[in-house]
């Protein structure tokens, strides 16, 4: 028996599972055009299929060590908290996505403690990597860093990518406070580097934000945190230094394409990176799709870095499965993407950065 197969099997959808899931995979493929052949997979994941790499994981020994050490409660928190294996195959089989690149988000701060950090990153990280090799042609995974202790981040990210086969790394955009351009992080960037990893940036809020009354941080202050790491590593001339590395800015790099021309107005007067320094980078990230790629932000998108930098990319389970479905019908209908792009952007362009992936995926 296969993996994917086993991943009904052992415990076998639940009705309301089936219905939702069956609802969803109508929804989309009336919009999409991917017809019930394509869009009700019975859990066996869509050969061709796309790739997410924003998705969120937390499998159940993650959980239970988060909620005994106090870093989620037993009950309710973030959505991201309230991961369940079943629900997220429904999801990804209605959407037509054969795999997701697994992440878990903890704020830097969680693991101030340096006990704490060591013993946690390991099992977040090992969590994740059984997932994988449980369910080795639907899942891959980011590892994650603690960046408040950057020689455990140095020994993990080797213990990751060495001896768990990680995609990539997961590093928070800052760490209390410290953006991913300063000097406390070159020597992680350095090694990264050297094994020409791939870095997948994720918000953690602003350090210094009052919030703002009726307004959730993640809809604006989350969208500046990107956008001021990404500027950090400009200005700090990370991507220049270390050309083996590449870097996904999440939630389609934040405010960052669309101020370009405020940046480099800055520049021209000595009061930022130069302008040829961000033209540079702008082109060198890549942006996953993850709210807010919409008809209102792709055409700057693809102006400022191409079609070919772009990752699809849903947020689950932080964003609910009514909304990845919507946000997936939204980009398959986005006037701005032809057929190429779609192709490049839903699974092509992943395949050609994560390429332990696409080996384990056959492509």
């Amino acid at each position: 028996m296969h993996a994917e197969e086993s991943d009904r099997t052992s415990t076998g959808p639940s009705r309301r599972g089936v219905i939702r899931t069956a609802a969803l995979a109508s929804a989309t493929a009336a919009v999409t055009g991917l017809g019930p052949a394509r869009a009700a997979f019975a859990g066996n994941g869509p050969r061709g299929g796309r790739i997410d790499t924003h998705h969120h994981a937390l499998p159940p020994a993650m959980r239970r060590w988060a909620v005994d050490h106090g870093l989620l409660p037993p009950e309710g928190g973030p959505r991201w908290g309230d991961w369940d294996l079943s629900k997220t195959l429904d999801t990804m089989d209605a959407v037509g996505m054969q795999a997701g690149v697994a992440s878990a988000p903890a704020p830097p701060t969680a693991f101030r403690d340096r006990e704490l950090a060591v013993a946690g990153t390991r099992v977040f990280n090992e969590s994740l990597a059984d997932l994988v090799r449980d369910h080795p042609t639907r899942f891959g995974f980011f590892a994650y860093l603690p960046l408040l202790h950057v020689d455990v981040a140095l020994k993990e990210a080797a213990y990751a990518l060495d001896e768990l086969g990680a995609d990539g790394v997961l590093m928070m955009d800052n760490a209390d406070g410290r953006y991913l351009g300063d000097p406390a992080f070159e020597p992680l960037f350095a090694e990264l580097d050297r094994r020409g990893a791939v870095v997948f940036t994720h918000p953690v809020g602003l350090a210094d934000a009052r919030p703002v009354p009726g307004i959730e941080e993640w809809v604006a202050d989350f969208m500046l945190d990107t956008t001021r790491t990404a500027l950090s590593l400009i200005a700090a001339g990370t991507l220049d230094r270390y050309k083996r590395l590449s870097v996904i800015l999440s939630h389609a790099g934040g405010f960052l394409p669309y101020i370009g021309g405020r940046v480099e107005h800055a520049g021209r007067q000595g009061e930022g990176p130069s302008p040829e320094a961000f033209r540079r980078a702008v082109r060198r990230f890549y942006y996953d799709t993850a709210t807010p790629a919409s008809p209102y932000s792709t055409p700057t998108l693809l102006a400022a870095a191409g079609h070919g930098r772009l990752l699809f990319g849903t947020d689950w389970p932080q964003v609910l499965a009514p909304e990845v479905a919507l946000a997936t019908e939204t980009l398959d209908r986005d006037p701005a993407l032809n057929g190429k792009a779609h192709a490049a952007v839903n699974r092509g362009n992943a395949l050609r950065l994560l390429p332990t992936l696409a080996k384990r995926l056959g492509a």
